[in-house]
């Protein structure tokens, strides 16, 4: 049987960290991964971090040259399952509008198998009636999420907006794909 592939979209905010102990993870448990990253991403872990544990390039870029029919249509028919982690509310909104202005926001309106995303944000933005809209429509859209968990937040406070912890979304990723 040939492995599972999977695409991490790592999107920019603090629990990019966790992304890599995830991905790290899925290599070891035998999924083939690609790791694709906003501009905003590569402020909290480097390019080099995921293209060590994935023995694959790191793809940033739309318009990235090694793919002759664009990265986000050749990444999106390679791939079993698309995981967004973490998810920011600006990628969230963007998916809910059919916005595609980057790498990973257009990856997502050609990619034909199942979503799965783990938000992170201030609890203030994940409360944010906008946020849950955009939540919603999503959900409706048949995109499968990992809710974030209650717990200390990079802004030095508790609430709900933590992303889940990287067993718990590989767990979402094998039932997924099952």
């Amino acid at each position: 049987m040939a492995k599972k592939s999977i695409v991490v979209a790592v999107t920019g905010g603090i629990a990019a960290f966790k992304s890599a102990a995830m991905v790290s993870r899925l290599v070891q448990d035998g999924f083939a991964v690609r790791v694709v990253m906003t501009q905003s991403a590569t402020k909290f872990v480097g390019t080099a971090t995921f293209r060590a544990l994935t023995g694959q390039p790191v793809v940033t870029d739309l318009y990235d040259d090694s793919f002759s029919l664009g990265a986000h249509i050749e990444i999106a028919r390679d791939s079993d399952l698309l995981c967004v982690a973490p998810a920011t509310a600006n990628f969230l909104g963007k998916a809910a509008g059919g916005i595609a202005d980057d790498l990973i926001s257009t990856l997502y309106l050609c990619f034909a198998g199942p979503i799965l995303v783990a938000p992170a944000m201030n609890v203030e933005m994940w409360n944010h009636v906008a946020v849950q809209r955009n939540l919603s429509q999503l959900k409706e859209d048949g995109v499968k999420f990992v809710d974030p968990q209650e717990g200390w937040l990079s802004c030095r406070t508790k609430g709900l907006g933590r992303m889940a912890e990287p067993e718990t979304i590989n767990a979402a990723i094998a039932d997924t794909l099952k």
